[in-house]
């Protein structure tokens, strides 16, 4: 398994609903960890790698509703 981080800004506070999906999207099974940084505006998601592609991440970001911005590069 490899584990991979990937982090987003995002524009708009989350709502309600949004924050319903995405604790949802902690259950899919693949993804291991979901952070805030709410003075930042970023999420970062932690998940393994031969399950998903970033892509697929983002995807999965999009469809709970919240408000995604940009990819930022994390350092290593």
């Amino acid at each position: 398994m490899t584990q991979l981080e990937v982090a987003y800004h995002y524009g708009a506070s989350p709502k309600e609903a949004t924050m319903r999906a995405l604790d949802n999207m902690r259950e899919v099974y693949g993804i291991r960890r979901i952070s805030f940084d709410e003075s930042a505006r970023t999420i970062r998601v932690e998940f393994d790698a031969s399950r998903f592609k970033e892509q697929v991440i983002a995807g999965l970001l999009l469809a709970t509703g919240l408000d995604l911005r940009e990819r930022l590069v994390l350092a290593d």
